[in-house]
């Protein structure tokens, strides 16, 4: 989806979580103050901040849609997850106030009174936050928004505590035991679960996170279905915010080919990728691979992938390419992040290379699994 519409997108469904937020709240409140319902009460809070959650939403994707400047090239999309540190800044707010006046009545309770009325309207909070949270989610998955998607999550996790309030209100009416406060206690333990989620979801946005590995395979083998290409690697992406992926990659072509061929290969590649993944690649490297059979290219090429076999930590080799004439080798290792010593693992390569192939140079790259 473009852009734009997108934006209009999350605005218009995040305006409607406001409005419905908001009249719940309102519902929700009356209905505990009259009772003296801790659990609705605190529930009518919960509703008040998923609207302020979706209020700095909105502000967030007006924000990210600022088009790029001198200061920021690659645009403000991470403006969204700024945005949502922000939310969940709000929501964890709200659940440790909950848990403190949940914990005074608990220590100081009240006799709560319920009506048939206060449950109808409970029930009917039961079912909007139910539809409001599928919606949610479903909108937040199609536009690759994770503040819709966790403000649906919220919304349905309401629904169900909102029912669980129902079913206390019920063992009191039946019982006289009353599991307010206690209830009240639960739903501030999972508001703030809630926004330690969105806080830590965020954060991995903004410190990067791994490719996902799927989306990298997918990637690649568009890479790899351009002819000429033999094999893709070094797959980077950067994430200047939602639906703004950016990066690199290597790739290898024959040895023979000339520059006319690899500009071809290149922009084909770019413009493949961009339509079919909506991901910008600016920088494509390229590996020569040999295309003569040789022996001895072939025994560097046996020797070199029994020893990454025989290695714990080294994941891949790529990139050999073998000049016999100079007798220069050049490959690239990639390593995993469980290496304690890379540069040990290297040497201990290097030798092995040397032993076997005296005379020979060799220049070895460390790569880290990047993507997969």
């Amino acid at each position: 989806m473009e852009g734009k519409s997108r934006n209009k997108e999350i605005v218009r469904i995040s305006m409607l979580g406001i409005l419905a937020n908001v009249a719940l709240a309102g519902l929700k409140a009356i209905v505990g103050i009259l009772s003296h319902s801790i659990a609705i009460t605190l529930d009518a809070v919960n509703n008040l901040s998923d609207a302020a959650s979706s209020g700095i939403t909105i502000l967030g994707t007006k924000l990210a849609s600022k088009e790029p400047d001198w200061h920021h090239p690659y645009g403000h999309g991470r403006y969204e997850y700024l945005t949502t540190m922000v939310v969940a800044g709000i929501v964890l707010w709200a659940g440790l106030t909950s848990l403190w006046e949940a914990t005074e009545g608990i220590i100081e309770p009240q006799v709560p009174t319920y009506s048939a009325t206060g449950l109808a309207i409970i029930a009917v909070a039961v079912i909007v936050k139910l539809l409001i949270g599928s919606h949610f989610v479903s909108a937040g998955r199609r536009l690759e928004s994770g503040s819709l998607t966790a403000s649906g999550e919220d919304a349905r996790f309401d629904a169900i505590i909102s029912a669980a309030t129902l079913v206390a209100a019920a063992i009191y009416l039946l019982s006289g035991i009353s599991l307010e406060a206690w209830l009240g206690a639960a739903i501030s333990l999972v508001i703030i679960r809630s926004g330690i989620e969105i806080l830590r979801e965020a954060l991995n946005k903004v410190l990067g996170e791994r490719v996902d590995d799927e989306l990298a395979r997918d990637i690649k083998d568009t890479i790899c279905s351009v002819e000429g290409v033999r094999g893709a690697y070094d797959l980077i992406l950067n994430d200047y915010g939602p639906q703004r992926l950016s990066g690199s990659v290597h790739i290898e072509v024959d040895e023979t080919i000339d520059a006319r061929e690899v500009d071809r290969i290149t922009r084909e590649i770019q413009a493949d990728v961009l339509e079919r993944h909506g991901v910008v690649l600016h920088t494509i490297g390229i590996y020569s691979t040999n295309t003569a059979e040789d022996s001895e290219e072939q025994a560097i090429q046996a020797a070199l992938q029994q020893i990454v076999d025989e290695s714990p930590y080294i994941l891949q080799t790529h990139g050999l390419y073998v000049d016999v004439s100079e007798q220069r080798a050049t490959f690239d290792l990639v390593m995993s992040f469980e290496t304690p010593d890379s540069d040990a693992v290297r040497q201990t390569v290097l030798d092995e290379l040397r032993r076997r192939f005296p005379g020979y140079a060799f220049m070895i790259v460390l790569d880290a699994d990047i993507s997969g």
